[in-house]
């Protein structure tokens, strides 16, 4: 079956038919995966049938998998991580708008999302391209931000401060949590395409270097709305065996939490990326 790649929206995504991902892969079926991830930022596709050893299988044919460490995994695979929201949880894993996991020293290159079961309507997840958020701010400020790093940390989305456990069935380390934070480029050069893009996200970016979080917070702050602006997003609307594969370096996502009293249950991996930089 010959593979088939349709765009999908004017700033990002694309489906891909004609690859059964529980499958034995080539290396022109991977190649082909992965030249559509850079030039579409995410892709989709659809009917497909993984369990948690064939999903951390299909990750690895594009680099060594991140063992996450915050979110606590369930089951023999640690690498894998289960998204579930029941009926009667109020909170969902990734409801503001984010990049993933940036207070690690070398983030995700991208994730590996498998949808097992979605409700009717709802619980859909939108992507906004950070290239395009970069190119659309004046010369000037692209010039000033270029000249700034942040502080990136986990305070937000883990530990007892942060108080999830008691909403949500997927838990974060409380007792056993550590903060991990590191620094981070506002604009960073994605190692493959070359593109600059912004690279901050209000999960996980709390100041920028040198600065506190209050003198920080007004150009943050804007820069925050702007990355999310209609123009540079795609909404991708779930059906039961989507799998979707994104670029962790060049969007941030959301997950919506609008299906209240229904089931949402996911399985994802992420995969190790290098240390932003500005080329």
């Amino acid at each position: 079956m010959s593979i088939n790649i349709t765009r999908l929206g004017a700033a990002l995504g694309a489906d891909v038919s004609g690859v059964d991902l529980a499958g034995d892969l080539s290396k022109a079926t991977i190649k082909t995966l992965r030249d559509a991830l850079l030039a579409h930022q995410v892709i989709r596709l659809r009917n497909q049938h993984l369990d948690d050893a064939v999903l951390k299988r299909l990750g690895l044919h594009f680099g060594e998998l991140i063992v996450h460490p915050n979110l606590v995994a369930v089951g023999a695979h640690p690498e894998v991580i289960r998204l579930c929201k029941e009926p009667q949880d109020s909170g969902i894993v990734g409801s503001e708008w984010h990049t993933d996991t940036t207070c690690l020293k070398k983030p995700p290159m991208g994730a590996i999302l498998h949808a097992l079961e979605v409700p009717a309507i709802g619980g859909d997840t939108l992507f906004a391209n950070q290239y395009m958020a970069y190119e659309a701010l004046s010369p000037g400020m692209q010039t000033a931000l270029c000249g700034l790093r942040a502080v990136h940390n986990d305070t937000r989305v883990a530990g007892p401060k942060a108080a999830l456990n008691t909403l949500r069935t997927v838990k974060t380390r409380e007792a056993q949590w550590h903060k991990t934070e590191t620094t981070h480029p506002v604009i960073h050069t994605h190692p493959e395409t070359g593109r600059r893009a912004l690279y901050v996200n209000i999960a996980y970016t709390r100041h920028f270097e040198d600065m506190s979080e209050e003198e920080s917070a007004p150009l943050l702050n804007y820069l925050l709305q702007h990355a999310v602006r209609p123009e540079f997003t795609f909404r991708f609307q779930w059906q039961q065996g989507d799998v979707l594969f994104w670029d962790n370096r060049c969007l941030k996502h959301i997950a919506m939490n609008d299906y209240p009293q229904h089931r949402r249950e996911m399985i994802r991996i992420q995969i190790r990326g290098e240390q932003p930089r500005l080329a």
